[in-house]
C-alpha cells in the first residue's frame, strides 16, 4: 500500500477517505465531481499508460477541473494511490465453498489475485508500505484467512501463508510487467517471442560444455516447447501454475506437521 500522510484519526488519509472517515468537502467547485469519479479516472489513466501518467495535475485535467480544485477532494497524490489500489483491487469474487477444503479456498484466491494484478499492472508498481489497511485489502486478507481455519495453523502461521502467497503471486506478475514494458507491450504481450529467443541464445552461449546442467536441461528439448504449451496467450499460466503448486505444497507439509 502506498506510503502518504497520516489523517488525524491515526489513519493515512488516503485509507480514511476510502472506509468514508474523511469529512466531505463543502459544495464542489464543479458540478457531479466526487472521490469515485477522480479515482474512476486515475485508474483509467493508469490502465491506459502506465503509473507514471498519474499525477494530480493530469487527473484534474481528465475530470475537468483546476488542479486546486483537485485537493478539496484527494489529500495529494500518495492518497489518491492508496483510492486507486482499492478500487482496482475491488472485493475478491466468492471462493469454493469450505467443505473443498483450504488448498482449493488459496487456489482461487491466488488465481483472482493474479488475474486484478495482470489486469492493471501499475498496481505492482506501488510499493508496499504498510499491511492491508484499505476496505478491499482487508476484505482480500479476510477471505485468505478464512480458507486456514480449522487447519490448525496458528495465527502468526497463517499470516506468514498469506505473505507467502501474496509475494508468490505479486512477484509473478512483475515479471511479466517488466518484460512488457521492456518490449513496448502490454499485459506480458511479447513473452512468446523472448522466451524461445532466450532459449535459443542459451543454446549458442553454453555451447562450450562449461554449463553441463543447463546444457543437460536443453538437451532435453522440453523447454523449447514449454511455451507452446502454456494456454494463457504467453502471460505464464504454465509457469504460475506450478509455482503455485509448489507453494502450496508447502503450507500442506506444514499442516501435516502441526497435525
Amino acid at each position: 500500500m502506498a506510503k502518504q500522510q497520516t489523517a488525524q484519526n491515526g489513519l493515512p488519509a488516503g485509507v480514511a477517505a476510502a472506509w468514508g472517515l474523511r469529512e466531505r468537502p463543502g459544495r464542489g467547485p464543479a458540478r457531479g465531481l466526487d472521490v469515485p469519479r477522480i479515482v474512476g479516472a486515475a485508474v483509467a489513466l493508469a490502465d491506459a499508460e502506465g503509473l507514471g501518467a498519474v499525477s494530480m495535475s493530469r487527473v484534474a485535467t481528465e475530470v475537468g477541473v483546476s488542479t486546486m480544485a483537485l485537493y478539496r477532494y484527494v489529500e495529494g497524490k500518495d492518497a489518491l494511490l492508496i483510492l486507486m489500489e482499492d478500487a482496482a483491487a475491488g472485493t475478491p469474487p466468492p471462493g469454493p465453498a469450505p467443505e473443498e477444503g483450504w488448498r482449493a479456498g488459496l487456489e482461487h484466491w491466488a488465481r483472482a489475485h493474479r488475474d486484478v494484478l495482470t489486469r492493471h499492472l501499475w498496481m505492482v508498481r506501488i510499493p508496499i508500505s504498510t499491511p492491508p489497511l484499505s476496505p478491499h485489502s482487508v476484505e482480500w486478507m479476510e477471505l485468505a484467512l478464512r480458507c486456514l481455519r480449522g487447519t490448525g495453523l496458528d495465527a502468526e502461521e497463517k499470516l506468514g501463508v498469506l505473505v507467502t502467497l501474496n509475494g508468490f503471486v505479486r512477484s509473478h506478475v512483475s515479471l511479466f510487467a517488466d518484460i512488457a514494458g521492456a518490449g513496448g507491450g502490454e499485459g506480458g504481450a511479447d513473452w512468446e517471442e523472448l522466451e524461445p529467443r532466450y532459449w535459443r541464445l542459451m543454446t549458442q552461449l553454453t555451447a562450450t560444455g562449461d554449463f553441463p546442467a543447463i546444457t543437460e536441461m536443453l538437451a532435453s528439448g522440453e523447454v523449447d516447447t514449454a511455451f507452446e504449451e502454456d494456454g494463457d496467450e504467453g502471460e505464464g499460466t504454465a509457469d504460475f501454475e506450478f509455482g503455485l503448486a509448489l507453494v502450496l505444497d508447502g503450507v500442506q507439509a506444514l499442516i501435516e506437521r502441526r497435525a
